[in-house]
């Protein structure tokens, strides 16, 4: 401050009053806070937005999908519902029916005589050897019992049931 003060002005100024022409320190550490406020509270805020994902992401895939849905419904529309919603169901463990209904239509299959589909590509089985509670392997093609062929008589098939 090498110029003198104005006669009107008070002698003792605060410190965060500038000269004129000189840059003022206030102003820039307050704009370097907001800024950097404003990028901590939109990473915290995308953070917080993301936590039911993060939470759904050891379930299901399925489950995983629809809290991922419901995470981007909440995010683009503002409406706290769907966050609710999809938070819930990422803390809620949903049940495995798939296997079950798999596993029975596979013993269905078998006990049909119908071929076993080849596994997918997706499966986590990579061997090709038939599992012990499987039972034996059926031919592709049904083939008709050795006494019936020689007899003439009924094309029973091994295993079906007879009445005696």
């Amino acid at each position: 401050m090498s110029e003198p003060i104005h006669p009107a002005a008070i002698h003792h100024l605060p410190p965060f009053v500038t000269a004129p022409g000189e840059t003022d320190g206030l102003l820039v550490a307050m704009a370097i806070f907001l800024l950097v406020a404003v990028i901590g509270i939109g990473l915290v805020y995308f953070k917080l937005h993301a936590l039911p994902e993060q939470l759904a992401h050891r379930g299901q895939k399925v489950q995983f999908q629809l809290v991922a849905v419901l995470a981007l419904l909440a995010l683009f529309t503002h409406n706290h519902a769907f966050w609710i919603a999809g938070l819930l169901l990422a803390l809620v463990p949903l049940p495995d029916f798939t296997t079950p209904l798999s596993s029975i239509a596979s013993s269905l299959e078998r006990i049909a005589g119908r071929p076993e589909p080849a596994p997918s590509s997706a499966s986590t089985t990579a061997s090709s050897t038939p599992s012990a509670h499987a039972g034996p392997l059926q031919s592709p093609t049904p083939q008709p019992a050795a006494s019936a062929r020689i007899s003439g008589g009924s094309t029973a098939q091994p295993g079906d049931i007879h009445n005696a």
